[in-house]
C-alpha cells in the first residue's frame, strides 16, 4: 500500500494565529487540494494526522471538527481526491498525551490501523513538530514551507531537522518530487 501522511493546518489548509474553530475558517492553500487529488490518482492513500488542542480548550466539539472535514471532503471529492482518514489529537500541551505531534503517536495509530510499517512512509507537514514525529515513527519526513514555515523561504533552514528531511516549498512541490520519484511525469 502506498501511504502518505498529511499535516492539515498550514500544510492542507491556510492556517490561522488562533484556531480554525469553523467550517468557514477552514481554506485550503492554493494548489493543495490538486496535489492531494493527483497522489491519490498515481495510487497514493492519503490520511491526516492533526493537533487540534481547540477542543482540548473548548473552542470547538467534535462535531464542529467534522462538520470542518466534511467540508474539505467536498472540495476534495470535486477535484477527484479524498482523504482516507483524519486522526486527530484533542488535547492541550499540558496533558502530556501520547498522541500529540512531536510525539509520534497518531503515526503509531495510522500505521496499526491501515496495517503498514511506517519505515520510509512520507510524512508532511509545515512545521518542526510535524517532522520530528515522522521522524520518530520512522516515516521520511518532509517539510513543506507553507504555514509555520513559510518564514523560512528565505532563510538557512533551522538546524534542528531531523536528519533527511526533505523540504518542498509547498505541498504541491511535494507531489511533483514524489511522482518524478515514481517515474510519473506529474
Amino acid at each position: 500500500m502506498k501511504l502518505l501522511i498529511l499535516d492539515r493546518d498550514g500544510t492542507l489548509n491556510i492556517p490561522r494565529d488562533d484556531f480554525i474553530t469553523t467550517p468557514d475558517e477552514w481554506v485550503p492553500l492554493p494548489g493543495a487540494l490538486e496535489a492531494v487529488a493527483r497522489l491519490n490518482h498515481a495510487g497514493w492513500k492519503v490520511v491526516l494526522a492533526s493537533n487540534q488542542p481547540a477542543i482540548g480548550r473548548g473552542l470547538m466539539d467534535v462535531s464542529v471538527l467534522n462538520a470542518i472535514h466534511a467540508k474539505m471532503s467536498k472540495a476534495l471529492a470535486a477535484l477527484g481526491g479524498r482523504v482516507e482518514a483524519v486522526f486527530f489529537c484533542p488535547h492541550v500541551a499540558d496533558d502530556h498525551c501520547d498522541c500529540r505531534k512531536p510525539g509520534p503517536g497518531l503515526l503509531v495509530q495510522i500505521g496499526e490501523r491501515f496495517a503498514t510499517p511506517l519505515k520510509g512512509v512520507p510524512m508532511v507537514g509545515d512545521s518542526l513538530w510535524d517532522v520530528q514525529a515522522a521522524a520518530a515513527a520512522g516515516c521520511q519526513p518532509h517539510l513543506v514551507l507553507t504555514g509555520n514555515s513559510e518564514h523560512l523561504r528565505d532563510m538557512p533552514l533551522p538546524p534542528d531537522l531531523p536528519p533527511g528531511t526533505r523540504v518542498h516549498q509547498d505541498l504541491a512541490a511535494f507531489a511533483q518530487a514524489l511522482l518524478a520519484d515514481e517515474g510519473i511525469d506529474s
